[in-house]
């Protein structure tokens, strides 16, 4: 019998300790999902944007990360509010997401450099992007995405001979 191999990284629970890291960071501000997903790229890839150094390695083909996160951040916000860590909240314009008094405390007692990191680069998200319009915060990463593309373009065509 072999074991499976479980990565911790792109699962529901990352995703769900990154949204509770953003919403202590927001709190009291509510975010709903859209602002979530954006601002999940954006600590992953801090660097992209001019911020810290990003989390994760620049992988080719990054920008079609933010079109699959929605999932993931749904399915880690479910995890942390079954956990009492986030709570739902209903408002006039839609479902959004708040930190409750569990949240700094958990998030306070991460002690791995990679955590601190994480919790330095979701004060930085929220400071720069989460009174930033949604349609604003995407249109600087389109321009970002659409300044890669022909380096890539390039790297398909140079495929193996």
């Amino acid at each position: 019998m072999t074991a499976s191999r479980v990565s911790p990284f792109n699962t529901s629970l990352e995703a769900g300790i990154r949204s509770v890291c953003l919403l202590v960071e927001a709190f009291p501000l509510a975010l709903d999902i859209p602002k979530l997903v954006e601002l999940d790229y954006l600590i992953v890839h801090s660097g992209d944007l001019g911020g810290p150094p990003s989390l994760h390695a620049p992988v080719p083909l990054r920008s079609g990360e933010i079109l699959v996160r929605r999932g993931l951040v749904e399915a880690g916000l479910l995890l942390m509010m079954s956990r009492g860590l986030v709570e739902r909240a209903l408002g006039e314009d839609g479902v959004f997401f708040v930190a409750t008094e569990l949240s700094a405390p958990f998030v306070s007692s991460f002690a791995t450099r990679y955590n601190r990191d994480l919790r330095d680069r979701a004060k930085w998200a929220v400071s720069e992007f989460a009174a930033t319009d949604t349609e604003e915060t995407r249109r600087r990463l389109s321009s970002l995405f659409d300044a890669w593309a022909p380096q890539f373009q390039a790297q398909q065509g140079a495929g193996p001979a």
